[in-house]
């Protein structure tokens, strides 16, 4: 008889989901606690509905990436459920790091840390050699308006996305997965907040995004200043533009 292969965590005890009532009526207890303390919490609240969590191509990129990495797939479903829940009471973004105060089942919220590692400067080379010819300017980079070869670039396995081995949590819960759920929720708060601000994820890689920008950018004017003195079909003699404005 075939043996049943072990996962990672068979080896660790699964926890009791509390209902999503519960889970809110501690949200806002917790919220209330810190305002009476003087403390402002910034929760995360998903713009999306259903299993789509976020509305931007760079908060989606961020969830398409994490979700397909076997090593999250047992936690993930329950992390979504959490932040969908408004479990997420506070979660701020750095240079490579994000802290956040997720609630649980008990009246404290547990605290998360995610780090996670730095792009290489070749890396970055690399990734702003190709922009160089594919981004226009500053809004097809928010809104991820840019062709499909450099978005398959960026979510390659070794693009601008992190990988799990360069990412790494820790939260004050019991649960000792190295993904809990509330590590998870936090994940997906990640991209929520790209939506409301797609360079948060470049402090996250420890890129510099003005320079990532401009080197970007200087390309694509290098580009236009080459074909400067090329008359195309779009630029009108000088006879149609009297005739036009009425200029003598």
């Amino acid at each position: 008889m075939a043996r049943r292969r072990t996962s990672y965590y068979d080896y660790y005890p699964q926890f009791s989901q509390p209902s999503v009532s519960l889970l809110r009526q501690n949200a806002e207890e917790s919220i209330a606690k810190a305002g009476k303390r003087g403390k402002t919490y910034h929760p995360v609240s998903p713009k999306g509905s259903g299993s789509r969590i976020c509305v931007s191509w760079w908060g989606q990129a961020w969830c398409t990436n994490m979700e397909r990495y076997a090593d999250y797939a047992n936690r993930l479903p329950r992390g979504k459920r959490y932040v969908a829940s408004g479990t997420v009471l506070d979660l701020e973004i750095t240079q490579g790091q994000v802290q956040a105060l997720v609630q649980g089942s008990r009246s404290t919220p547990y605290r998360v840390t995610i780090s996670i590692d730095p792009l290489s400067p070749k890396k970055q080379e690399e990734i702003i050699a190709r922009c160089n010819s594919e981004i226009k300017d500053m809004e097809d980079l928010i809104y991820g308006r840019f062709p499909e070869s450099l978005k398959e670039l960026f979510l390659a396995r070794d693009g601008l996305f992190p990988s799990p081995r360069q990412i790494h949590m820790n939260c004050s819960c019991p649960d000792w997965a190295t993904m809990c759920k509330h590590v998870a929720a936090v994940m997906y708060g990640i991209g929520i907040r790209l939506d409301d601000n797609p360079f948060y994820f470049f402090s996250l890689r420890g890129a510099d995004v003005d320079s990532f920008v401009a080197s970007a950018l200087e390309g694509h004017v290098e580009s236009m200043l080459k074909n400067a003195d090329k008359v195309t079909d779009r630029v009108l003699p000088d006879s149609d533009i009297t005739e036009l404005f009425g200029v003598l």
